[in-house]
């Protein structure tokens, strides 16, 4: 059964880091102990049983709780595809926002950071051409850029 932890936001690391060292004295109750970058204030523990879930977690700092009822694993399912991005943006394209301030605009991609994970778009349907820097998983690819 997999349960999920509330912790502090920002604090995630810290506290895998020390329910792994807790994880590794109780090796047959404790299955596997991770995160997801995208879910902020949660961390995930498979366990054997709710007592030894509840009992990993006593005493270490920055856990507000546990959430008693297992997590579904359909929806541990969905977390997992979310993270995986099948088609690659290339400068060019023509993209449209799917959330944040500029919902609904579309724009043209005109510099991709990997490395920071954001795109620099100029939007298309506006009066003043502002270039505008975004998160890649805030957008959806409209059309690709044509090849020359």
């Amino acid at each position: 059964m997999i349960f999920a932890y509330r912790v502090t936001s920002g604090q995630e690391h810290i506290v895998l880091e020390m329910l792994t060292h807790k994880a590794e004295k109780m090796k047959d109750s404790i299955g596997a102990i991770f995160r997801f970058p995208e879910v902020k204030g949660y961390i995930f523990i498979e366990a054997s049983d709710i007592s030894s879930a509840k009992s990993i977690s006593q005493g270490i700092r920055h856990i507000k709780g546990m959430i008693s009822k297992p997590v579904d694993f359909a929806e541990m399912a969905k977390l997992v595809e979310e993270g995986v991005q099948s088609v690659k943006l290339g400068k060019g394209d023509i993209i449209e926002f799917t959330s944040g301030p500029f919902k609904g605009e579309r724009g043209k991609i005109m510099r991709i950071d990997e490395a920071k994970d954001t795109i620099t778009v100029e939007l298309i349907d506006v009066a003043v051409s502002v270039p505008v820097t975004a998160k890649i998983s805030t957008v959806k690819i409209i059309q690709k850029a044509e090849e020359d």
